[in-house]
């Protein structure tokens, strides 16, 4: 590309910023914007990137607030509140105490209003499509979202004759994925998790 060529691009950058800062009022409340120059100079913005090639350029500061509100959440939670809910379900559906609390605190640090990436929501971290068959009505609810999750819990208990680790595969990958791998799947983030909330759990089992 010729010098000329690139001046012209750098001379109508402003311009272009500016138009994206007054669209970005127009702009879902939810949504970062990326940027990237391809060979020609040519500055491309998106909120959806598609490409590797983008890079963050401007932050979604409503998200940043949310982050930060979820974060002050968890600093303040008191594990002691739910201490009676855990052990009503778990009398309920024979499930032992410390792996209730252990998966609690690997999924959402005692976080009532915790909310993943993929939706799922409460202190057992329940998707949207499992929170209705297990009829929960209130994910957010703590005493709903514990029964569910460990109702949930005993169903994959049951279907894996009393393994805990596959249980808890399942837990986070699905039930589909271990049954597929016949046994943990190899993927680092199920792995690891099952490897926490074992420790969590032991860790519970001690105290």
């Amino acid at each position: 590309m010729s010098e000329m060529t690139k001046r012209v691009h750098i001379a109508l950058l402003p311009a272009t910023l500016g138009c994206i800062l007054i669209l970005s009022a127009f702009a879902p409340a939810h949504a970062d914007i990326y940027r990237y120059e391809d060979d020609d100079g040519i500055i491309h913005f998106t909120d959806a990137p598609t490409d590797g090639r983008f890079k963050i350029f401007m932050r979604d500061l409503r998200k940043d607030r949310q982050l930060r509100t979820r974060l002050q959440l968890t600093r303040n939670v008191n594990p002691a509140e739910y201490e009676n809910i855990i052990r009503a379900s778990a009398d309920k559906y024979g499930v032992s105490a410390s792996l209730i609390k252990a998966v609690i605190q690997a999924e959402s640090g005692y976080n009532p209003n915790a909310v993943s990436p993929k939706g799922a929501s409460g202190l057992m971290q329940l998707m949207p499509a499992t929170a209705r068959s297990l009829r929960v009505g209130n994910s957010f609810d703590p005493k709903d979202n514990v029964e569910g999750g460990v109702k949930y819990l005993r169903f994959l208990l049951d279907t894996f004759r009393g393994d805990v680790s596959l249980a808890l595969a399942a837990y986070n990958a699905g039930l589909n994925k271990v049954s597929r791998f016949g046994g943990i799947p190899p993927y680092a983030e199920t792995r690891s998790y099952v490897n926490r909330v074992l420790s969590y759990m032991q860790s519970y089992q001690g105290n």
